[in-house]
């Protein structure tokens, strides 16, 4: 008699089992979920446990099959992956929001004003600064030194370009390096007018005052990477990928990345110094859950707005001129198959056409067979429309936003000819199938919302040039949040734990305010982000 009663029991319990939601630490429901998963692109809701997704699905769906304590209703708003800036300076953006910020100058009279102002407040013994761009000036000429040898007789300055690739010094500041009309640099250039230094270096000549500038203390470059994490999570980005960094800041962000200081994730390209080669060659690739060291940082040429990037012709505005090569050929082919040899990535600035031709072809001479190496060009900017092809295996890395900065002046530098195979952002994808976006901040606005308005509007924001610059080259929308997610997460052989809104990846998105893949793509540069999580932790 007691048998029926007990199958009851028994049955119920079963069901009751199957029918348990799994715990979850927090459950998004419904959201507009873009996922860049091409197999389920779109979602309402997603769970989240010990800071992976545990669930993607229908707001029902997940409702039906979690609980949990902390449930957020977003009444239809927009989430994406956590964004990845595939190629910026993120420890300089700290470092150089302690020094004069002369990003946006229109002329050397406010640039002047801005070092008088910060040194009245700061009253520093060595005065560093960064951003001026004389292509924003009426007179796009280089600046000289003449009015802050007068302003500053006794006290060193020095003032990066905003790319990286000259430097306005005074006359103590070259008295303290040791440059005279004597000086001779390879790879960059002491520029003179009339025989006279003007105090403008451009490329390698930088390297001698750089060695005279006061080291940063500890307190201070701690506070700056905590300055530019600050930066970047109001802006929506959970990875940067840092490109050129020494051992002692590496060991410094991992440090406070343990310590749980230092939130956002880091893909470390090496700075290729002897030094870092003989390192970390031997130390082996580095792998944490927020630090990922697997590659080394090399320059090949300069900039184009400096006339620093090599071309294989003339440039167009200056006669005779090349440019010229930062590391000499023989030491990009050494590292080149050094590099080849271990399991480290080669990530290499090259941004005129002769740069990329040596590097591409470089890279095929060492690779040879290899595969899944994922070698990048930096930039590829000014690409021979004969040598596209050999993208195939190498992964081009670009900024959307130095197309829209440099369309004023660049055909200036190339021609109307050349100008056709540069920002060639389609072409490249097309080839290789895959491209990775960035801002190569602090050169560039940190914004990731900047970056995907230039990739698909070619466009500044005034709204010029009516149709886009070089549109043929631009990017769909879809294209766009693929490269700055996870096609930048494949280029740091890190698609299988980010990039996409997926079971078993890490918990890293944002929350937007509009849907950026359904707004006027004018209105793209106001969004705002609601909301930036890692680990399924709220960050900002």
């Amino acid at each position: 008699m007691y048998k029926p009663l007990i199958y009851l029991i028994s049955t119920f319990v079963l069901i009751s089992c199957s029918r348990e939601k799994q715990q979850a630490d927090l459950i998004i429901t419904n959201a507009t979920i873009y996922t860049v998963n091409d197999e389920a692109p779109k979602a309402q809701s997603f769970a989240i446990k010990d800071g992976l997704f545990i669930g993607v699905g229908t707001s029902k769906e997940i409702k039906k099959q979690y609980r949990s304590d902390k449930v957020i209703n977003l009444e239809g708003k927009t989430v994406l992956p956590g964004l990845i800036d595939g190629h910026c300076h993120f420890n300089n953006l700290g470092l150089f929001m302690q020094t004069v910020d002369l990003t946006g100058t229109t002329s050397f009279d406010e640039i002047i004003k801005r070092v008088k102002t910060f040194q009245e407040e700061k009253n520093l013994d060595f005065i560093k600064g960064r951003g001026w761009d004389q292509n924003d000036w009426k007179i796009k000429e280089y600046p000289t030194k003449d009015q802050l040898d007068r302003l500053f007789p006794n006290i060193p300055i020095a003032l990066t370009r905003i790319d990286g690739h000259a430097l306005l010094v005074n006359q103590a500041a070259l008295d303290l390096a040791g440059i005279d009309e004597n000086t001779v640099v390879s790879g960059g250039e002491i520029v003179k007018k009339n025989g006279k230094i003007t105090g403008v270096l451009v490329d390698n000549a930088m390297k001698m005052v750089n060695r005279i500038i006061p080291e940063t203390g500890l307190q201070e470059r701690i506070q700056a990477l905590k300055d530019a994490e600050n930066i970047c999570l109001e802006l929506g980005l959970t990875t940067v990928s840092d490109a050129g960094l020494g051992r002692n800041t590496i060991d410094l962000i991992d440090s406070m990345q343990q310590n749980g200081d230092l939130k956002i994730r880091v893909y470390a390209m090496v700075s290729a110094s002897p030094e870092n080669l003989d390192y970390y060659l031997e130390k082996g690739i580095t792998k944490t859950d927020r630090l990922n060291v697997r590659s080394f940082k090399i320059y090949a040429d300069g900039a184009l707005g400096s006339r620093g990037a090599v071309l294989k012709r003339p440039y167009s505005d200056r006669d005779d001129h090349f440019g010229a090569m930062v590391t000499s050929l023989d030491d990009l082919a050494n590292i080149a198959r050094t590099l080849a040899k271990s399991d480290f990535q080669m990530n290499t600035h090259a941004i005129g056409d002769s740069a990329n031709s040596y590097i591409l072809k470089t890279y095929a001479k060492e690779l040879k067979s290899q595969t899944n190496r994922r070698w990048r060009i930096e930039h590829a900017q000014v690409i021979d429309p004969d040598e596209f092809d050999y993208f195939t295996e190498i992964i081009p890395s670009v900024q959307p936003t130095h197309a829209t900065s440099d369309m004023y002046w660049a055909e200036d530098r190339l021609g109307p000819e050349r100008i056709k195979g540069a920002y060639a952002f389609k072409n490249l994808l097309e080839i290789n199938g895959r491209i990775v976006l960035g801002t190569d901040f602090p050169v560039e606005k940190v914004n990731p919302m900047l970056t995907f308005y230039a990739a698909v509007s070619r466009k500044d924001l005034s709204g010029y040039p009516e149709g886009g610059f070089e549109m043929t080259n631009g990017l769909s929308r879809e294209e766009t949040l693929k490269g700055m997610t996870i096609w930048a997460a494949y280029a740091n052989f890190e698609e299988k734990e980010k990039g996409s809104i997926e079971v078993d990846k890490f918990a890293d998105f944002v929350i937007l305010d509009q849907d950026i893949l359904e707004v006027p793509i004018d209105q793209v540069p106001n969004i705002k982000i609601n909301g930036t999580y890692i680990n399924g932790e709220k960050v900002y």
